[in-house]
């Protein structure tokens, strides 16, 4: 007889999240002085443009103690879409923050709006020390709600948050996981034009920067095949420096399948900067990031390296102005050209 054996439990999942490549938003307070309140924001409480001692770059220190921080303009939001941003919780944080996207009362618009639930109905994320809720809401209707536990952000640490919104699917990503899918987490036919970050009865004050809105057209990876060129704003990097950053995995997978599926193809992978800093360090800076990211596709996944160049190109061939934080993000890109 057999020996009576038992296996323990276990499931398999993937990290599926894939970056969008069209950039709508982009803002990082770059061109914002240092103590002054963000030039497209507006609030009813206090907060200010600081830098920190643990992350580069300019920080909006929303330190109001029931405040609201709303974006003064519109977006166009559409069906699907992906936020990211990064926040450096203080060391009281413990109430949170919350950001909001919703749709604006056509009837009664307001560039800064301290309503609870502002809008016909919108999306309600908080932040907490120790759970992630979010709320769909509608005027009149009971409240769409999701709770999760799972990485929750990292007090005095530098967290990036990821929240993917797919009609009426709403996915959170923090620390390289996914900690939270609700598939029904917005009413039907809302459509977002407005955001903004909020706080009531809180004893703490964080930092963000680096917020991004990007959504993805259908199936961009045949582009490398059908088209011979793909660039994607997917594969992201830390300031002045080469190492992909984690949140990159589900672009590089894609652009991976599409070389296995491809099995003769090979291609050269083109990076390219802004125009700050040096012309000569964006060059160099360009050529090793170029060289990373084929690292990334040879180490991870599997491609042969004889299959795959590497060129910088650094701040050389612009697809924007050079302007605006939103336009710089443009230019921040790696390009895949079939060879």
């Amino acid at each position: 007889m057999a020996a009576n054996t038992s296996q323990k439990l276990t499931g398999t999942s993937q990290y599926d999240f894939v970056p969008g490549d069209q950039i709508l938003f982009y803002d990082d307070f770059s061109q914002d002085a240092i103590g002054d309140f963000p030039a497209l924001w507006t609030t009813n409480g206090s907060g200010e443009v600081k830098s920190v001692n643990i992350a580069p770059g300019k920080w909006f220190h929303m330190n109001g103690e029931d405040a609201v921080y709303c974006y003064t303009r519109q977006i166009d939001f559409p069906d699907n879409f992906i936020v990211e941003f990064d926040i450096i919780p203080d060391e009281k944080y413990q109430y949170g923050i919350q950001f909001t996207l919703y749709q604006e009362n056509a009837d009664d618009p307001k560039e800064m709006n301290d309503d609870l639930y502002p809008g016909e109905a919108g999306l309600h994320v908080d932040l907490g020390y120790d759970r992630w809720d979010t709320k769909g809401y509608k005027e009149t209707q009971d409240w769409l709600t999701g709770q999760a536990t799972k990485n929750t952000v990292v007090r005095e640490k530098e967290n990036h948050v990821i929240l993917w919104v797919q009609k009426r699917r709403v996915r959170i990503y923090h620390q390289n996981a996914k900690v939270l899918d609700m598939p029904t987490n917005i009413y039907p036919n809302v459509k977002f034009n407005r955001m903004r970050f909020s706080g009531w009865d809180r004893y703490s004050a964080p930092y963000v920067s680096n917020l991004k809105i990007t959504t993805a057209s259908p199936d961009t990876r045949s582009k490398l095949i059908t088209e011979g060129k793909l660039v994607t704003y997917g594969i992201t990097f830390d300031v002045n420096k080469a190492d992909v950053k984690p949140e990159s995995f589900g672009t590089l997978k894609s652009i991976a399948d599409v070389l296995k599926e491809n099995g003769p193809v090979r291609v050269k992978i083109i990076g390219h900067t802004d125009s700050d800093g040096d012309d000569a360090k964006n060059l160099e800076l360009s050529q090793r990031r170029a060289q990373s990211v084929k690292n990334e596709l040879v180490s991870k996944f599997g491609i042969d390296a004889s299959r795959i160049e590497t060129e910088g190109a650094g701040e050389t061939t612009p697809v924007a102005s050079n302007d605006t934080p939103a336009n710089k993000a443009l230019n921040r890109r790696v390009e895949f050209v079939k060879q």
